[in-house]
């Protein structure tokens, strides 16, 4: 059993980006916002988008007049994929049940899944307004029932970007900022004389986008750490190179450090999809990125065994993991550690991304380990409750947590227990004694 790299992309060392430099940006700015607030983040726009509004805050007529800038078609598309985002989301939704168990004679324990309260929405613009991304998090949240939803993204070319507004508005959010980067983050968390603070920050963006909701969690909730975007490609030879290029670059146009891997136990497939990806940059009209991507961050894994791909696969943990072999069914219940699959030749990351309906927002930099990607229940905190219904419950538990708490030394928590034992219970407990 054997695992050959036919390519490599850089070394692990050499693939850090000047994290330190970003950090102290990020702390700079967000230091500044929470000392000047407004003044701030007028400063910072100006100064990153050349953006300067008497509001950065959308009126009704604003918003409205945004839509009427959008075409009939683009209207009927946007619609369609929050169709499909918003029907799964609601599954989702009702797959989540509050309880109420009786666990003991006259002890209930239950739990409520509650929405959080606030949440800001960040949506990219840059070199890639990213409409799809107000669907996945406004949208998904006002499913969730968050009573408070706002919105934000970054003009282009000096004005509200009107898809990004349509999505954002259709998707249910009640304010509509247009604010771009880590002064948008931190302008939604930390607040302003203007804006509110949110209870939590949802939504990709970039190395300073991401450095600020780093540096911001624990003050606010987050949906997840993200990163340049990945994919895999787990494929033998049911499949053919122009296949499984072509949806290896279709996330490496992304950025210049997106991950692109394909795994493989057909030598002819990977030296095929090789050549294929080459003959497809000279043609990608995002082939500077693209090919930016691959070269940099682009591997081939070859594989004897159908064992040895999924366990690179599950070690990698991609972001993005788009299977295409005679059994994808066996990877779909052996995957362990991936953002999201992509099972069979018909389906693909792009259709994930935009308007299949499940959510975009997914783990990278082997995230997936630990967490998945954002959804309806993130927005949801499940909260525990008690109820003691009858004198001869609260005795019989609180002689049991009045020992329990002796056992640990904490006599006052023990006082708790025993006061209810002797009233409760009818026993005579000495004061700071474990109950018998």
């Amino acid at each position: 059993m054997t695992i050959t790299y036919l390519k490599r992309g850089k070394p692990a060392d050499q693939r850090a980006e000047d994290d330190a430099a970003v950090r102290a940006t990020v702390e700079t700015v967000l230091a500044d916002i929470e000392q000047r607030g407004d003044a701030a983040i007028r400063d910072l726009s100006a100064k990153f988008d050349k953006y300067s509004p008497p509001s950065f805050r959308l009126t009704p007529s604003e918003i409205e007049a945004a839509i009427q800038k959008v075409a009939p078609r683009d209207m009927e598309d946007i619609r369609f994929a929050q169709t499909q985002i918003r029907t799964f989301a609601q599954a989702q939704r009702a797959a989540l049940k509050d309880i109420e168990v009786e666990t003991l004679p006259g002890v209930i324990l239950g739990h409520r899944n509650i929405p959080v309260q606030s949440v800001g929405c960040y949506v990219p613009g840059g070199k890639f307004p990213m409409v799809a991304s107000a669907h996945m998090s406004v949208l998904t949240a006002s499913v969730a029932g968050v009573p408070r939803i706002i919105a934000s993204a970054p003009p282009v070319k000096g004005e509200p970007h009107p898809a990004i507004v349509a999505a954002m508005h259709l998707g249910g959010a009640h304010e509509i900022y247009v604010l771009g980067g880590m002064q948008a983050v931190g302008a939604m968390a930390i607040g302003t004389e203007t804006i509110k603070p949110v209870d939590m920050l949802v939504g990709p963006g970039n190395a300073y986008v991401a450095e600020a909701k780093r540096q911001l969690f624990g003050r606010v909730g987050i949906d997840l750490f993200a990163g340049p975007t990945e994919t895999m490609v787990i494929a033998d030879d049911t499949v053919d190179a122009e296949l499984c290029a072509t949806d290896l670059l279709g996330q490496a146009e992304h950025g210049y450090n997106s991950p692109a891997v394909l795994i493989t136990n057909s030598r002819k497939l990977a030296e095929g999809t090789m050549a294929e990806i080459d003959r497809l940059l000279k043609i990608l009209p995002t082939s500077e990125t693209a090919s930016a991507s691959w070269r940099d961050y682009g591997e081939v894994v070859l594989c004897d065994t159908y064992e040895e791909m999924l366990s690179e696969a599950n070690f990698i943990a991609s972001e993005h993991v788009q299977v295409m072999t005679d059994r994808d069914d066996w990877f779909l219940d052996h995957m362990h550690s991936y953002g999201a699959l992509f099972l069979g030749p018909r389906t693909n990351v792009a259709n994930g991304d935009k308007v299949i309906g499940t959510n975009h927002t997914l783990p990278t930099k082997k995230a997936g380990r630990y967490t998945g990607g954002l959804w309806v229940g993130k927005f949801l905190k499940t909260h525990s409750y008690q109820k003691v219904l009858t004198d001869e419950a609260a005795a019989m538990i609180g002689a049991y947590g009045s020992r329990l708490c002796m056992l640990e030394g904490f006599v006052g928590h023990a006082e708790q227990c025993n006061i209810r034992v002797r009233r409760y219970g009818g026993r005579n407990v000495p004061y700071g004694a474990a109950a018998e």
